[in-house]
């Protein structure tokens, strides 16, 4: 199957560099990280394109078949032309559906300084760190069920970093990562960002857009890109940060996700 969204394309590629397993299966790909089953999208079902009416609850339980054990389903789109209808009825079967931004840059615009400092993640401790930020960025579920995802990440992004395809930062803040970027060469010129994370207790303060742009530097300085692709919400705070940086949005990306078991109660800070 020929993925032509740039937003997917980019997730497949340090997808299957970290260890994730790609199945072609004609009209859809299956994705499966086996060392971290709780990565919704690292566990999903990529569509070449939506599906004919009414049969969007068989795409739902080919997603059962295929993950018999997992708490969520996830399904993403080739193609962000999903029809009223089509939307409906994925949402009728238990589905959120988002669409998000796609953006790109050439150069990133220089943001204001920061207090705090800005820099690569490298020991153990500051990919600890990084763990922590995330688990204070959702709420309402089991500690020790998120933490296990939180690290099984890390552990794939650090096998990214040690074969030289880009890095994570982080803005410290007392010795504490309160603020992270991550960026990756995902194809000769191309590096794709990934989980922008802000405490919300650190917010406003124009950290996001100093570990973007120190992560962008780092791209196009030491791993050759010429271009850089970050996804946001179309309607969320994030994506005024990326286009006060330079950014402009290229494409949209079709996801679909419902969450059950430990994750169901999971709510965004």
């Amino acid at each position: 199957m020929h993925v032509s969204s740039l937003g997917f394309r980019t997730d497949l590629a340090l997808l299957t560099a970290s260890g994730s397993i790609v199945e072609d299966r004609g009209t859809h790909l299956v994705v499966r990280t086996p060392a971290n089953p709780s990565f919704f999208w690292g566990n999903f079902l990529l569509l070449a394109r939506p599906p004919f009416p009414g049969g969007e609850r068989e795409v739902v339980a080919a997603f059962r078949t295929e993950f018999p054990q997992a708490d969520h389903v996830s399904i993403g789109i080739d193609s962000a032309d999903l029809a009223p209808e089509c939307r409906a009825a994925f949402e009728a079967a238990g589905m959120t559906v988002d669409v998000a931004s796609v953006l790109t840059a050439e150069h990133l615009t220089p943001p204001r300084e920061v207090e705090a400092e800005v820099r690569p993640l490298v020991s153990d401790e500051d990919w600890e760190g990084r763990a922590r930020l995330s688990h204070a960025l959702y709420g309402g579920m089991d500690d020790d069920t998120f933490m296990e995802f939180a690290r099984g990440r890390n552990v794939q992004e650090k096998a990214l970093v040690a074969a030289a395809r880009g890095t994570r930062f982080g803005a410290f803040v007392d010795g504490e990562v309160v603020a992270t970027a991550a960026v990756f060469r995902t194809e000769e010129g191309v590096a794709r960002f990934q989980s922008v994370e802000t405490h919300p207790d650190h917010r406003r303060r124009g950290l996001a857009a100093a570990t973007v742009h120190a992560a962008g530097a780092h791209a196009r300085e030491q791993l050759g890109a010429r271009t850089l692709v970050i996804v946001a919400d179309a309607d969320g705070d994030a994506i005024r940060v990326y286009r006060s940086l330079g950014f402009a949005e290229t494409e949209q990306q079709l996801m679909m996700e419902k969450r059950s078991g430990a994750w169901a109660h999971m709510e965004d800070r």
